[in-house]
């Protein structure tokens, strides 16, 4: 079967990368009626989603919840057999590191930004609260395309908004920095909302509106019983045992078109495919596209990456007495390291019922242009994390087993203008019959974003545009799924 004369989607379709945006692609394919083989180049599957265990309990080390207000990532749960493991946090009440204090996690807010300054009473200084009702009686900001979050909101409300919630927020989903965060790309809800209103303040209290007429119910995030790091593979299973192929440790050399459709080189083994999805990261999918398409691998080349490290401690229970509540994120402007700290027995309910007497938390180091901190070994890393985590809460036992996982190079970083440049990679990309690209570099990093771009890549495919238009005007928001996300 040729792409150029039948549906791309319901032939061979070689899917490169394995992580939960190629295995949803694998998954649809499937669903469509494709032949699918997904090959991915590591000895693994599932990208940032990355189950483990600590102290013989088992814990994510990498991504922990998902939006369970999007469909996408709960559906495929369910879909893959995992709907009866599907569980909300135990408890949702975070705190904000800062001043000397916990402090706790304001509420009446859309990623920090308050509909009103006694939101945020208790978390910001007099000064800042004053700061924010000029809100009102400040002229119209024209955002026009796009506008860094950070800079919008503290031009809006002051900085002090910027640096005690929306910085910790934001960092917590991207490792980035507020004032360089697209607003458009990173929080599309309020960009929308600010256009249409003269105040930020008022363009909240609409949002917040709209969202109490829907009386949306149920929980906010969704964890799965064991990790979200089940998801991949239990997705890789339901693909395998419906005849898709999976090859790990498989590194495409080659992406050729051919008359026929494409040509796939990997490890010294040519797949000729009708169709292909590169489910990469920016950097491995230009290097894939620099002959087929020299400018969408131009622009991907120019898609920048934070690093980041979490790490999980194991505390006997006995010995650990900490606050209430699911952890703390930290704003950077306190110049402490760790950047937030999950209470993962206190948040996922099956963690505590694995070993009743052991305390799991861990911590997140790192954010974009900190190379610094992430040099440190493993036993540095532990150790930062134990004093801030001392400072913080006055925890002051030693862990009985510590694990340090790096994520090197692992969030995309989404600028001023990054929904442009994803437009532009797929235009180029659109001008070659059966192929197309999705995952975390486009249209949002949450689970939910990355699933939803495979869904949109896969329609592609087929001739259905509306999933990538869709996607191109109204982003997915990756919310923060409570401290140390």
């Amino acid at each position: 079967m040729s792409a150029l004369d039948a549906r791309a989607d319901a032939g061979h379709v070689v899917v490169i990368g394995g992580g939960i945006a190629g295995l949803a692609a694998a998954h649809r394919l499937l669903d469509r009626g494709a032949r699918v083989t997904v090959l991915e180049a590591s000895d693994r599957l599932g990208g940032k989603l990355l189950p483990g265990e600590i102290a013989g309990v088992r814990v994510d080390l990498g991504a922990e919840s998902m939006l369970a207000r999007r469909p996408e990532a709960v559906a495929l749960a369910r879909a893959a057999g995992l709907g009866d493991r599907l569980q909300p946090p135990a408890t949702a009440t975070a705190s904000i590191w800062t001043r000397g204090a916990l402090r706790p996690m304001p509420k009446g807010h859309v990623m920090g930004v308050p509909g009103t300054a006694s939101a945020l009473l208790g978390l910001l200084s007099d000064d800042g609260l004053r700061r924010i009702e000029q809100d009102a009686r400040l002229p119209r900001t024209e955002i026009g395309d796009d506008v860094a979050v950070g800079e919008y909101v503290a031009d809006r409300l002051g900085r002090e908004v910027v640096d005690r919630l929306v910085e910790p927020l934001l960092g917590g989903v991207y490792a980035g920095d507020a004032y360089r965060i697209s607003m458009r790309s990173a929080v599309p809800q309020l960009f929308q909302a600010a256009r249409a209103h003269d105040s930020l303040t008022a363009a909240v209290r609409d949002i917040q509106a709209k969202a109490a007429a829907a009386a949306q119910t149920g929980p906010v995030f969704m964890g799965i019983e064991g990790g979200v790091g089940r998801l991949p593979l239990a997705v890789a299973e339901s693909v395998r045992a419906r005849g898709g192929e999976i090859v790990l440790n498989s590194v495409v050399d080659g992406l050729r078109r051919t008359d026929e459709g494409w040509e796939v080189l990997a490890e010294d083994r040519l797949y000729e495919a009708d169709a292909v999805v590169v489910a990469t990261p920016a950097p491995q999918a230009a290097r894939l596209l620099r002959t087929a398409s020299p400018e969408a691998a131009a622009e991907l080349r120019s898609v920048e990456y934070a690093s980041m490290a979490l790490v999980t401690l194991a505390y006997r229970r006995a010995d650990a007495d900490l606050p209430d509540g699911s952890g703390f994120l930290v704003p950077p402007v306190d110049g402490r390291t760790i950047k937030a700290s999950t209470f993962a027995s206190r948040k996922w309910g099956w963690i505590a019922d694995e070993n009743p007497d052991l305390l799991v938390l861990r911590t997140s180091v790192g954010r974009y242009g900190e190379t610094e901190i992430l040099q440190r070994d493993d036993a540095g890393l532990v150790a930062v994390s134990c004093e801030d985590l001392r400072e913080a809460t006055g925890l002051d036992a030693t862990p009985v087993e510590t694990r340090v996982t790096r994520w090197t190079d692992g969030l995309p970083q989404y600028p001023v203008g990054h929904h442009a440049r994803a437009a532009r990679v797929r235009e180029y990309v659109a001008k070659l019959p059966g192929l197309a690209v999705c995952g975390a570099a486009y249209d949002g990093v949450g689970i939910p974003a990355c699933i939803a771009s495979a869904y949109a890549a896969v329609d592609q495919l087929g001739g259905d545009l509306r999933g990538v238009q869709r996607l191109t005007a109204n982003p997915v928001q990756s919310l923060h799924g409570g401290a140390g996300e």
